[in-house]
């Protein structure tokens, strides 16, 4: 399988990039600065030159062109209100149009843990930002792609263990970056999991084990 990653060269997407290699894939990984392109090949991928604020849909088509699927896992991380519309708000709704042009199904976006910050004096640029992140969720959830909106709690710069807890609805918490990317490595070895939103935070559960249970109940169900 072919798969576009967008936020490569990110906390989760340089994560998620040789997990994908070592199971086989083929990978693009879209990056914003021209000395990222190397980082890219090393790894054992393809740099595709773009960024997400500047680019239209279809520009994000010619990136994915081959593509089997695609993964958003880019953000504005506070930047800025107008970068987070553009990246974390329209980014994903130009993907949606570019995957339905190319025929591209498969579409995993990573979003935002309802009750982020809830916890926290509130914050107008926060906010926007998790507008944003709704907003675009709407867009993907109600498209005819096989989607999957990833939710994870507060992103802590680190690997991991493996170990998660993972459902479409669990207790807020924090979880490893490398945590999100071998989840979503699992996902895209799992197609069957498709339409989902998964709340997603470190646990006691190995990721494949965790993966394993929602696919049964899906079936189930």
């Amino acid at each position: 399988m072919k798969v576009l990653i967008i936020g490569a060269t990110g906390g989760i997407g340089h994560r998620l990039l040789p997990m994908l290699i070592e199971n086989g894939h083929q990978v693009v990984g879209l990056h914003r600065k021209p000395e990222q392109a190397e980082a890219i090949r090393a790894a054992g991928a393809e740099p595709v030159a773009g960024d997400v604020i500047e680019m239209s849909a279809d520009d994000f088509a010619l990136a994915a062109r081959g593509c089997d699927a695609i993964v958003f896992s880019a953000g504005a991380a506070g930047s800025g209100l107008d970068r987070t519309t553009a990246i974390d708000g329209e980014g994903p709704i130009k993907v949606v149009a570019a995957a339905r042009a190319l025929g591209i199904s498969r579409l995993y976006l990573v979003s935002a843990f309802p009750e982020a910050g809830r916890q926290r004096e509130r914050n107008p640029r926060f906010e926007h930002y998790m507008a944003e992140k709704k907003r675009a969720d709407v867009a993907v959830a109600s498209s005819d792609l096989d989607w999957v909106i990833v939710r994870p709690g507060t992103l802590q710069h680190e690997d991991g263990n493996g170990k998660v807890s993972l459902g479409p609805a669990v207790p807020y918490g924090p979880v490893a970056r490398g945590n999100v990317a071998r989840v979503l490595a699992g996902l895209i070895e799992r197609p069957e999991i498709r339409r989902e939103f998964i709340e997603l935070t470190d646990g006691q559960i190995p990721v494949s084990e965790a993966l394993d249970g929602l696919r049964k109940a899906r079936q189930v169900a």
